[in-house]
């Protein structure tokens, strides 16, 4: 996507009569939204986001800044203003990746041109909520206004299990980091309103594939063979069952099956079964014990069946738990462009988020960002095909990371 470099004064409109700096010029609202745009209509799935890639690093290089293209070839990084080796920056993180699924949108310009390939979660909001703020506050530093440097993580594969925070960090984007801050788009929550909350606000999410064999024959003779059928079943049931008196049930510990298969003819018995699902747990510690516990749980039952069994626990992402001095300084910056009245607190989420990763660095934060036009009554949703946002929430995105990074410098 091809864009000019604007003069400092085009990007930022700087408040009269006191206030912080860093609200969105009409120019650069109209150009984020654009963006935005372009991103939507190219979709790119994780690990393969090199248009996306490109087009950030366009862009922030035409604002005079340096990023850093991520060793895993897709992502970068880039800090706006010097560090000085020693104040910790705060970093301001997003995800470039879109989803494996159609776009069933029908009534918008900017409709994906990749076929069974979406922005169906936001992602490309996240992308452009941190590049317009990383160039508002790049203005910002040429004025001599930003306090503090800040690191700009443009993240590749959050929906790539175990999540391409893991390699991010690899690549050194927390080195000189002493905190870091995210949004994630909800279509629950009104455009122009924030959700935080202190602690866990995500679940850990494990994926879960079970393979079960044993001598398969005629259904007439079921008692010379494994019958898997009923093995599958019992474990399909009585695995969940078992898990929930296993553990604390504030943990919030849930497997749930996505897949069995087996068997072919009504009349055989057959060798081989297979499930597959997720585990998802709202407790750091129990998540930590999770592996163990299904493993069990699992050879258990299907052992009472006679079943072979092989697990493939495929350990994906912690819970995100918000730092609350994080959740303070989003609060802040929040109440200082839209005011109190713009902060809802948010429940803890069942979904996965790999910003976890990051979290067991550094302390952070992630918000809820409204995209929710007003009077909306679609029940739109995250992750389904006619996903949509209203665009406003860019500019509070934007607005809400540059106060963070102005308050967090004068701390």
């Amino acid at each position: 996507m091809k864009s000019r470099a604007s003069r400092p004064e085009d990007l930022v409109d700087q408040p009269g009569g006191g206030g912080l700096p860093g609200r969105l010029g009409d120019e650069l609202r109209a150009e984020l939204i654009a963006f935005r745009r372009d991103l939507h209509m190219h979709p790119e799935l994780g690990n393969q986001e090199f248009r996306t890639t490109a087009a950030i690093k366009d862009r922030l290089e035409k604002a005079g800044l340096k990023p850093r293209v991520l060793d895993v070839g897709t992502g970068l990084v880039c800090d706006v203003g010097e560090w000085d080796g020693v104040t910790p920056m705060l970093a301001l993180r997003a995800d470039i990746d879109a989803l494996p699924i159609p776009d069933t949108k029908a009534d918008v310009p900017y409709r994906s041109t990749v076929p069974d390939r979406a922005h169906a979660c936001g992602h490309d909001v996240h992308t452009t909520t941190v590049l317009g703020a990383g160039l508002v506050l790049a203005a910002l530093d040429r004025q001599g206004l930003l306090p503090n440097a800040v690191r700009l993580v443009f993240q590749p594969a959050e929906e790539v299990m175990p999540g391409g925070a893991l390699s991010a960090i690899k690549s050194g984007v927390l080195e000189g980091v002493g905190r870091i801050i995210a949004v994630h788009c909800d279509p629950k929550v009104d455009v122009g309103t924030i959700g935080l909350r202190i602690g866990p606000i995500t679940s850990a999410c494990d994926r879960l594939e079970i393979s079960l064999d044993g001598p398969g024959g005629h259904t007439a003779r079921p008692h010379l063979t494994t019958d898997l059928v009923t093995a599958a079943a019992r474990v399909a049931v009585d695995v969940p069952a078992l898990l929930s008196r296993r553990v604390d049930a504030r943990s919030g510990l849930v497997l749930t099956w996505g897949r069995l298969h087996t068997g072919h003819a009504p009349n055989v018995v057959p060798q081989h079964a297979e499930l597959s699902g997720t585990v998802r747990c709202l407790d750091l510690n129990a998540w930590r014990d999770a592996a163990d516990l299904v493993h069990a749980a699992v050879d258990e039952v299907a052992g009472m069946h006679r079943a072979k069994t092989v697990i493939n626990y495929v350990r994906g992402v912690p819970p995100v738990v918000n730092d609350a001095e994080s959740v303070g300084l989003l609060d802040a910056a929040m109440t200082e462009r839209r005011g109190s009245y713009a902060i809802e607190d948010t429940e803890q989420s069942l979904g996965g988020e790999d910003f976890s990763w990051y979290l067991e660095k550094v302390p952070g934060a992630m918000a809820r960002l409204g995209v929710r036009p007003p009077g909306d009554t679609r029940g739109l949703d995250l992750h389904r095909g006619n996903f949509d946002v209203d665009e406003e929430a860019i500019t509070v995105g934007v607005e809400l990371f540059t106060a963070a990074a102005l308050l967090a410098g004068d701390s």
